[in-house]
């Protein structure tokens, strides 16, 4: 009966909060909406100069394939390497390729020639993307015969067959929302009555430790539930893509990621004086395990000192484990390892919660 008094307590709180209802709907509407278009680890758009020292049709001909690539922006011809470079310099050119005199007549007699391509690393996904795209042009344009061998190349992608990078982004775009509705709120929710004086009256009542905690994690766990499901409706109707496997698992994978954030969040809280303390541990533990989980990058490319910690990481589990369910349609044996990661580190997370609540201090 004190439970329930207290979750009462909690939502009426957030009700008599005019910004907290509209963040909640609010944020996860934008975040799906916004993040899948923008968040796109594919190489466009990139500024190509050509050196055209050949003047032949071959290399009128290369050039041409470079105006037709959707990846490339041909900004023109430079009359010399040196002036090509400047614009480099001055980040008005990506990438110059220089076509060497003679090309044309060197291939005729089988002679090998070389062209050169320097591209701005910089940004290093950039330039080599744009290194590697370019290289594939000249190729296919001076040596047809490579082209015909690599069109007989067939190449079979799983899962995501159109390399739809939306389809990779949108389960991370789900931990992503959870970390910071989850944890954040949270946070700010212990520490917030500190300052405001009204723990004091939690603090004379005979309301057990845990039954305080546990009213101040069950709407959080609400509030993950209804931004799940937010989020996979608007995958829908949006982008029209759905989950592979059963929704259940999904639910099942965010319910103890909630609690790991949720009670994260209060741990700092109960050790936190002010709400911009607060803030700024949450904002660094949220920073390291968002980068270290594999959320952008894969975890197989850190180094093996920064792939240990993702042992203790439970955003890792997350992603791996909704990955697996919503684009590769896993069951539940595929990510019981990352289901009980999980139960594990937030079941030890909500003890600490409740233990490092110091009811009468």
């Amino acid at each position: 009966m004190i439970l329930k008094y207290l979750i009462q307590k909690e939502f009426l709180q957030m009700r008599r909060n005019a910004f907290l209802p509209r963040l909640i709907v609010i944020f996860p509407i934008m975040m799906m909406c916004v993040m899948p278009w923008v968040m796109n680890m594919e190489i466009k758009n990139i500024v190509v100069e050509v050196v055209d020292n050949d003047h032949s049709t071959l290399s009128r001909q290369l050039i041409r394939n470079i105006e037709a690539s959707n990846y490339f922006i041909f900004n023109g011809l430079q009359p010399s390497y040196q002036a090509a470079l400047k614009d480099v310099k001055t980040s008005k050119a990506d990438v110059v390729m220089v076509l060497p005199q003679g090309l044309s007549r060197d291939l005729a007699n089988g002679t090998q020639a070389q062209v050169l391509i320097a591209a701005n690393a910089v940004n290093g996904t950039k330039g080599a993307m744009g290194n590697a795209y370019l290289s594939q042009i000249v190729t296919a344009t001076v040596n047809p015969d490579a082209a015909a061998i690599q069109s007989r190349v067939s190449t079979l992608f799983l899962y995501n067959k159109g390399l739809n990078y939306k389809l990779f982004m949108i389960p991370a775009l789900l931990a992503l929302v959870m970390m910071l509705m989850c944890g954040f709120l949270p946070t700010l929710n212990i520490v917030g009555e500190k300052e405001a004086g009204t723990i004091e009256q939690i603090n004379v009542t005979p309301v057990p430790k845990w039954a305080f905690i546990l009213a101040k994690l069950i709407p959080y766990w609400l509030i993950a539930l209804f931004v799940i499901v937010v989020c996979l409706l608007l995958s829908w109707l949006i982008y029209g893509i759905t989950c592979q496997g059963p929704l259940w698992l999904v639910f099942l994978l965010a319910i103890p990621l909630a609690l790991f954030w949720s009670s994260f969040g209060l741990v700092i809280s109960n050790y936190s004086d002010t709400m911009q303390q607060a803030i700024f541990v949450m904002w660094f533990f949220v920073v390291m395990m968002m980068l270290l989980s594999g959320l952008f990058t894969p975890t197989r490319s850190m180094p093996d000192w920064a792939y240990a910690t993702t042992y203790i990481n439970p955003m890792h589990y997350f992603v791996d484990g909704i990955r697996t369910v919503f684009v590769r349609g896993g069951n539940l044996p595929s990510v019981g390892h990352q289901v009980m990661a999980l139960t594990g580190i937030s079941c030890l997370m909500s003890v600490w919660a409740v233990s490092s609540y110091k009811k009468n201090s």
